[in-house]
């Protein structure tokens, strides 16, 4: 009797660790759904996915430029390829993340009923969530764009159309930044090599997006802001175009700036382009994603403790 009372007991204990479980889930995605509330109605928000598609529509122009000067039909794909294998399109494209993102951490009336009811950590865990919702719809969004505006010459296959092969050997390629290369066509298919490229966007905006969560945290909404411009503007210094205008040095010259530049620069890790494809002592895809990983692991650390001193009294008049 004592064994079965024993087994009973573990049993009960079990059961209570797992609706334990069960209700801090509920309410962190009651948190997320209150960050929602109001989300597609928002000007800031309509009018940042308007600029997103203005951006698309300028920035594929150059594959429409591509496919009429071949004459030729190129993957549906590949426009987003050619278009963010290229750094300053990428970093173009995050800037609006600070838009996006100038709220955080999401306060309203409803938030200090749901701190009185759940820990702050789970409450922050929420705002994460939110953030990775909102940045991987963001990027996928984008990645939608950029292939309707240029379907009238693109084809479903997934085969690297004859344009793409043309590009890989021209000196076109090169100056349009187009990631087209024989290894890349090689080793990949255009859907596997638009998958990376939408991988290292989530990434890259991801640590965007938590460096802004931190500062708002630690300092203020200013210097979020702030901190997501500095951000971006030391992945465009460090870009190796750049940087040899700065340097006033050749391209041959830069060959040990480039491999520097492609370790220590978040923008260059998210730039395709900018990866070892056989020939550069430079960060594969699953390298600059564990790096990325490192960045976001540190920024969730200090944003949990910085959690623990924030001060919540701006909307609730008290501390919590």
């Amino acid at each position: 009797m004592e064994h079965v009372t024993d087994y009973e007991t573990g049993g009960q204990r079990v059961m209570e660790h797992v609706r334990g479980k069960i209700k801090s889930l509920k309410q962190v995605f009651a948190v997320v759904r209150s960050n929602f509330l109001g989300f597609y109605k928002n000007p800031r928000i309509i009018i940042t996915f308007l600029f997103s598609f203005i951006l698309c529509f300028f920035l594929s122009s150059r594959c429409l430029m591509v496919a009429d000067y071949y004459d030729s039909p190129i993957q549906a794909f590949e426009p987003f390829i050619w278009t963010f294998g290229d750094a300053t399109s990428i970093l173009l494209c995050s800037m609006l993340l600070i838009l996006l993102f100038i709220d955080l951490p999401k306060l309203s009336p409803f938030t200090p009923y749901l701190l009185l009811r759940m820990k702050k950590g789970r409450w922050l865990l929420a705002q994460f969530f939110y953030i990775c919702l909102v940045t991987v719809w963001y990027i996928l969004y984008v990645f939608l764009m950029t292939s309707l505006l240029c379907m009238q010459k693109t084809y479903p296959g997934n085969l690297w159309s004859k344009t793409a092969a043309l590009l890989a050997y021209s000196q076109m390629g090169k100056k349009l930044s187009v990631p087209s290369t024989v290894k890349v066509m090689e080793s990949t298919s255009p859907l596997g090599c638009s998958l990376q490229i939408i991988l290292l966007l989530i990434c890259y905006a991801l640590t965007l997006s938590f460096l802004m969560l931190y500062f708002q945290m630690k300092i203020g909404k200013k210097a979020a802001i702030a901190a997501g411009l500095f951000y971006s503007l030391c992945g465009f210094l460090l870009n190796p175009k750049v940087l040899a205008k700065i340097l006033q040095k050749e391209e041959y010259e830069m060959y040990l700036v480039r491999r520097i530049a492609g370790w220590i620069s978040p923008l260059n890790h998210a730039t395709y382009g900018m990866h070892d494809f056989g020939y550069d002592v430079l960060p594969s895809i699953w390298q600059s994603c564990c790096i990325f990983m490192l960045i976001l692991f540190s920024l969730s650390a200090l944003s949990f403790y910085t959690l623990k001193k924030y001060n919540f009294s701006s909307f609730t008049g008290e501390i919590l």
